[in-house]
């Protein structure tokens, strides 16, 4: 069993390098149509005629800058360029703005629609691209894709961010992220990665009425999204008459951190003591109900049939060693610890591909993996694991240059 923090950062350090960044240099570029692959199936089989997604694309930009940042290997860097310059060539809507939803797998629109989630992971990769390259075209374009949001999606009359809109950013019907999805106007997910793409839009451009936004956000997650129970709302209408009664635990845990980073990132104290509070609550609840008994974590509870989902995902895993780590951080209460170990443990028993790399998509409460789930694909990107690795890196390292040590027992 890992005894202490140090030991895991050492192999948080190697999975990053050997098992996610790895795989992704030796499988996602597509020399056939340039770009990235659509889709690698669970045995590393491609789909050269496979659709491509702005998600998938806008997140192995963010990751590959990021892991020049950190790691200085100019394969990260070749990658970044490549990501970043198939997103302007295709993504990009030259007469209406913004990115589209989707393309065939030579690089032409077939979806068009303005999904504000993806301009607001457009922003976040943009602005690690902009970290790296220090090019002004790029963080032009990620303040115009601000603007955008703003203009056309903050509902000023009711706040909050309207979900989706055709491609001239007029009304759209569908408004759904993926076919799981309820039709409503404002979701939880697009205003938390909004919230993620604000945040590391002002840690390189600190505008006023962004930090206003981010504000509000901030406030929006405090009062609307966390309910009484510790958990996330989901879905709401353009009034905020909450839908559904699903918790979805990965969304509670990632919540819990970005939200203190964002109030952090603009140095509003009252937020951050807000925000901290708020996480530790979450986290607390996290720990009683998330995490079966195995050490996986639970997909989803529907609060209004009782019925669980115990499938496990590779994103929650991720998601909840940041989480945790964070509300230790900030509360230095020993019960948000053993939850780290136990749930890496986890990890790498069940979700790490020691053959064919990366990390599966999910497994069953046996434990077995879904074979029917892609390696690479619309939705499974590198963005999570290798985020939740950089970020626990980095955390234990602050802990250890503190000369702070925690044991395992």
């Amino acid at each position: 069993m890992i005894d202490n923090f140090q030991s895991l950062k050492e192999e948080l350090d190697n999975t990053v390098k050997q098992n996610i960044l790895s795989y992704w240099v030796n499988n996602a570029p597509d020399s056939d149509n340039g770009g990235f692959i659509g889709h690698v199936d669970f045995d590393n089989i491609k789909d050269n005629e496979a659709n491509k997604g702005i998600v998938l694309n806008a997140r192995i930009l963010w990751t590959f800058s990021l892991a020049y940042r950190k790691l200085e290997d100019d394969v990260f860097r070749s990658l970044a360029d490549r990501a970043y310059t198939y997103i302007k060539n295709c993504f990009l809507d030259q007469t209406y703005g913004g990115v589209y939803w989707e393309l065939d797998a030579q690089g032409n629109p077939v979806n068009k629609k303005k999904q504000v989630y993806a301009q607001a992971f457009t922003i976040y990769a943009l602005t690690e691209y902009y970290k790296i390259s220090k090019n002004q075209e790029v963080l032009d374009w990620a303040i115009e894709l601000f603007d955008f949001i703003e203009k056309y999606s903050f509902d000023e009359k009711n706040q909050g961010y309207i979900e989706a809109f055709s491609e001239d950013w007029s009304t759209l019907e569908d408004m759904r992220l993926s076919d799981k999805d309820a039709n409503l106007e404002k979701t939880m997910n697009t205003h938390l990665h909004i919230l993620e793409a604000y945040t590391n839009l002002y840690s390189v451009w600190t505008n006023a009425h962004l930090k206003t936004q981010q504000e509000r956000l901030i406030t929006l997650f405090l009062e609307k999204f966390i309910n009484e129970d510790d958990h996330l709302n989901l879905f709401f209408s353009n009034t905020w008459e909450k839908r559904g009664s699903i918790i979805s635990f990965g969304h509670d845990i990632e919540c819990a951190w970005l939200l203190t980073e964002a109030a952090e990132i603009i140095d509003n104290q009252q937020l951050i003591k807000e925000t901290k509070e708020a996480s530790l609550r979450i986290a607390t609840k996290f720990i009683k109900e998330a995490i079966d008994t195995d050490g996986g974590i639970i997909n989803e509870r529907d609060t209004e049939n009782g019925y669980i989902d115990y499938e496990k995902h590779w994103w929650q895993h991720a998601e909840a060693l940041v989480g945790l780590m964070n509300s230790y951080t900030i509360s230095k209460d020993d019960r948000f610890v053993e939850p780290i170990f136990t749930i890496w443990s986890f990890i790498k028993k069940h979700l790490i591909d020691y053959q064919n790399g990366e990390w599966f998509w999910k497994v069953n409460k046996e434990g077995t993996p879904d074979e029917k789930q892609e390696k690479i694909g619309f939705w499974k990107c590198p963005y999570h694991n290798s985020r939740a690795c950089f970020e626990m890196i980095d955390r234990i390292s602050a802990l250890t240059s503190s000369n702070e040590k925690i044991n395992i027992h």
